[in-house]
């Protein structure tokens, strides 16, 4: 995870069509589809595109981080996954907040402390 301090929210860790994918995802009640996914982001972002490629690589690296999951299924055209969401959006935001606060207690284990004293 990259975190980007001049932004907000989840800009600071992911692109603006990142999160329209997750929202996809969040949204959808029986998972959703690559294809679904990238439609719709797609659609959001007009004129802007993103490549079926870039959003299949971001679903999988977020089902890696055990963010979604995703269920391989046989269909009509060979395989494709159905992601489905593990964390919701503030389970997410959470997440992304411990992991931040435990590499800078790792990497910074003093000066995170005393950071946290003025909080």
């Amino acid at each position: 995870m990259i975190f980007d301090s001049s932004k907000e929210g989840l800009n600071a860790v992911l692109f603006d069509w990142q999160i329209e994918a997750m929202k996809v995802v969040w949204s959808s009640v029986n998972g959703a589809k690559s294809r679904t996914v990238h439609e719709a982001v797609n659609k959001k972002l007009y004129p802007k595109s993103i490549s079926r490629a870039s959003i299949i690589n971001f679903l999988d690296d977020m089902r890696e981080a055990k963010v979604l999951s995703g269920i391989d299924v046989t269909g009509k055209g060979g395989h494709h996954w159905v992601y489905s969401t593990l964390m919701d959006k503030q389970q997410y935001e959470q997440h992304i907040a411990e992991t931040l606060l435990d590499s800078l207690k790792r990497n910074f284990p003093e000066e995170t402390r005393e950071a946290l004293k003025k909080l």
